[in-house]
């Protein structure tokens, strides 16, 4: 029996069962490819590493990152028992890093899942039907692109008020409109190649065409995108926090911490807000470099080459 399907561009082949031992071996090439990128695998083992420091916190960091004594304050980094030095207020800095990794972390990786699904949710669906209704969606999220993100994220912000979920509800509403640009994209990029025509006319409905043809096609990019995001949120949530619009002090964010250096930086006191800002921007950048060894792993030509 000819496995070909007569659709409206011409007989296609009939869409293949994509199975579950297919899917792990595309999925190992793409860590092969990851593994063999030295620059992502370095970037990856700085945020692991990063991600343990924060979680092992409370047992493996020196001192309380909230109690200082004033008579140490400003004590530079290498003084004997506080390796980073001390901040205006007496706290041991290497202790307020490792606690202020739990904010920092969780608002980049919180907002950006959370915006990530809710954007396949908005741009799968209108990217799949089309039409008056996808426009009509693409153009309401295309009036959020008329506003620089920074400005959005501060101006939600300060609507909803300082503190940690009010960032991470800010810098969620502020990603979802280009991650759900991104969607869209890839959905209407995939929705027009053969295999999803052949799939429709072999008789699946549009949500299994949705979940099983068009959802793993479409993750891949949103995957490398919300990764490379992540980096932008570290800093767009450090940000915040120096302004006073953001996580609060006495809190140990690494964005609160550079505020406070900020005080003193014109003293002297160069220390207390530079360690802070280098660790943001390592940060940042492991994750941005780690997006694009993703990118390049999930690319079918380098898996291979």
């Amino acid at each position: 029996m000819s496995s070909e399907i007569i659709t409206s561009s011409g007989p296609v082949a009939a869409p293949a069962r994509v199975t579950g031992w297919q899917r792990r071996s595309q999925w190992g090439l793409a860590v092969r490819a990851l593994r063999r990128d030295k620059v992502a695998v370095a970037a990856l083992v700085v945020l692991v590493a990063v991600a343990l420091v924060a979680v092992l916190a409370p047992w493996i960091s020196p001192y309380d990152p909230l109690v200082g004594d004033p008579r140490t304050r400003l004590l530079p980094p290498g003084t004997p028992g506080h390796l980073l030095g001390l901040d205006g207020q007496g706290r041991d800095i290497l202790s307020r890093l490792m606690w202020g990794g739990r904010y920092s972390l969780t608002v980049a990786v919180v907002p950006v899942v959370c915006a990530g699904l809710l954007a396949l949710v908005i741009g799968m669906a209108s990217g799949y039907r089309g039409g008056r209704w996808g426009e009509a969606v693409m153009r309401v999220l295309d009036v959020v692109f008329a506003f620089p993100i920074v400005l959005f994220a501060i101006a939600l912000a300060a609507v909803l008020g300082a503190g940690l979920v009010n960032t991470m509800v800010a810098v969620g509403i502020t990603l979802v409109p280009y991650m759900s640009r991104v969607v869209y994209t890839s959905t209407v990029q995939e929705s027009a190649k053969e295999y999803v025509e052949a799939a429709r006319a072999a008789g699946a409905t549009d949500l299994e065409i949705l979940r099983k043809q068009l959802l793993p096609n479409v993750l891949s990019p949103l995957v490398v995108y919300g990764t490379t995001l992540a980096g932008l949120v570290i800093v767009l949530a450090a940000g915040l926090s120096f302004l006073g619009v953001g996580i609060t002090p006495p809190a140990p964010d690494w964005g609160v911490m550079t505020a406070d250096g900020r005080q003193v930086l014109l003293e002297g006191y160069a220390h207390v807000a530079t360690v802070p800002g280098l660790v943001i921007l390592v940060v940042a950048l492991a994750f941005n470099l780690l997006g694009d060894g993703i990118r390049d792993a999930l690319d079918p030509h380098k898996q291979t080459s």
